[in-house]
């Protein structure tokens, strides 16, 4: 009922964009660990980057002061050598004399290739080595014949000007280095500052649109579905939980409303059936007073009390056939129904009932088709009679006046079939869909016979107890077959015991059929 109303509100585009929360979580916890990788990625890259601007940096800084050192020693050097007439004194300021300094400025141009990263600035220490090296020969030449004390000094003078100059010009490359990395620095800083802004304002938007999608998509449905069920235990069955949201949550209020429109259902089916069981008793019972109100009336002949009789006998038999109904269908749901199984013969089982109801006078041609050698089965003989009791006067309830009714047993392999078939009002597959359901009734059936529709819910269990099945074939004007199959048994089988109705019993309306009844 609303179940159906709700669902045709929701649109086929809504149905399909629903996203479950498995789903959406998986993607929520995707993104962030996509996102994560990203920053760590770009992390790693920055620290890298900044690592090696550090490092350009520090040897820059390395390279200035190396140069710078040198430059120095050449100067002291040059003016221990150079002064006129100066004796060969040690450097006043660290007492290294002009052997010492050479030999610190050849370990001071190893150093500067080792840290040298360009190749200007390697090919610049190279000829830095050169000019130096073109200073100290200059020193060190003797002064001959033709080479006065001012072109010796001037020659040293000017490798020691040609060394300084690169020098200088090596300091100048160390500086430009040192410059642009810490532009490249501060570049890069800038844009780490950017990033984490805007993985920050990506972080706190998807938080944002996962609260939202929650609260809009999740909480609410989960609401709702809360209040309609709180609203549905409290009396109010017309309430359904609108199912929407996420797919989780739209299977359990669909859940949710078949069982509310269930528990509707069958609360209409139970007020239907006491107030059909009230009807039925009813009219019996109404018999009975009727009868024994006409006893009392003037004079009573024996033939006015046989039908008086007769009449009584009918009615009691209707109302014992009523209250067994009840008690065997109360004893099968409470799982307390009792079977005394025994090998028996079902073509006596069969014949037994035939006879009984060809005593009657039933108005119909009643026939017994039975195999010449015996059918054993195991179960509870009474229980057995009273499912072809059932099914049986069925069958000659919606039958019109002499028509046939056949009662079959058939031995099949390992199965036993017992069958009645009719020549009656039949059913319609729709009847067919309900017909071992309790307290239902074909809708020909409530008009051609009295009832409370429990007969072929009880037989049905019956068999299935006996680890049996019915199975019914009918159509509409053409009769029906209804067919009651057992395990078979030989002669010599031992006592196993059949299935007790204590087991779990089968679902309502796993039977092949519905309908017309007892």
């Amino acid at each position: 009922m609303g179940n159906h109303d709700e669902a045709g509100r929701w649109p086929k585009a809504r149905e399909e964009a629903a996203m479950s929360l498995r789903a959406f979580f998986s993607t929520v916890v995707g993104g962030l660990v996509l996102l994560t990788v990203v920053s760590a990625s770009l992390l790693v890259v920055l620290t890298t980057a900044l690592e090696r601007m550090a490092s350009t940096l520090s040897e820059s800084v390395e390279g200035v002061r190396q140069a710078e050192e040198l430059e120095v020693d050449l100067l002291v050097h040059s003016r221990l050598l150079m002064a006129p007439g100066a004796p060969l004194v040690a450097d006043p300021s660290r007492g290294r004399s002009p052997p010492q300094l050479e030999a610190d400025l050849r370990r001071q141009l190893l150093e500067m290739h080792a840290i040298a990263s360009t190749l200007e600035e390697r090919q610049t220490v190279a000829e830095v080595q050169q000019q130096v090296f073109a200073y100290l020969a200059a020193q060190h030449a003797p002064v001959g014949p033709g080479v006065s004390p001012a072109q010796h000094e001037a020659s040293a003078m000017t490798s020691l000007n040609a060394a300084l100059s690169s020098l200088e010009r090596l300091i100048q490359i160390n500086v430009d280095q040192a410059q642009e990395a810490r532009q490249n620095a501060t570049n890069w800083s800038e844009m780490a500052d950017l990033l984490g802004l805007l993985l920050g304002v990506l972080l706190l938007t998807t938080l944002g649109l996962v609260v939202f999608w929650l609260r809009r998509f999740a909480l609410r449905p989960v609401t709702a579905l809360r209040s309609a069920m709180a609203g549905f235990g409290r009396g109010g069955r017309h309430l359904r939980a609108p199912e929407e949201g996420p797919l989780e949550i739209r299977d359990m209020a669909r859940t949710f409303n078949e069982m509310a429109d269930s528990l509707t259902h069958q609360q209409e089916q139970q007020l239907a059936f006491l107030a059909g069981v009230a009807h039925d008793l009813r009219n019996p019972l109404s018999a009975l007073k009727l009868s024994t109100a006409l006893t009392g009336r003037g004079e009573v002949t024996p033939e006015r009390m046989q039908r008086t009789l007769s009449l009584v006998r009918r009615q009691v038999a209707r109302l014992d056939q009523m209250v067994g109904d009840l008690l065997d269908a109360t004893r099968i749901e409470a799982g307390k129904l009792e079977l005394q199984p025994e090998v028996r013969d079902t073509r006596e089982l069969a014949r037994s009932v035939v006879e009984l109801y060809q005593s009657s006078d039933s108005g119909h041609m009643l026939e017994l088709v039975v195999p010449d050698t015996a059918v054993l089965v195991r179960a509870d003989p009474s229980r057995l009679e009273q499912v072809l009791n059932n099914l049986v006067s069925n069958a000659l309830k919606y039958s019109p006046s002499g028509s046939r009714v056949e009662v079959s047993v058939r031995g099949d392999g390992e199965h036993v079939v017992l069958a009645v078939a009719d020549q009656g009002i039949g059913m319609s597959q729709e009847d067919l869909q309900g017909l071992f359901v309790p307290f239902q009734r074909a809708g020909n059936a409530k008009q051609r016979a009295p009832g409370v529709g429990l007969g072929l819910s009880v037989s049905r269990r019956i068999i299935e107890a006996h680890g049996g099945r019915i199975e019914v074939e009918s159509q509409p004007g053409q009769g029906s077959v209804f067919r009651v199959h057992l395990a078979r048994v030989s002669a010599g089988s031992p006592r196993t015991p059949v299935p007790s109705a204590e087991a779990e019993p089968a679902p309502e309306g796993s039977g092949a059929g519905s309908g017309a009844v007892h």
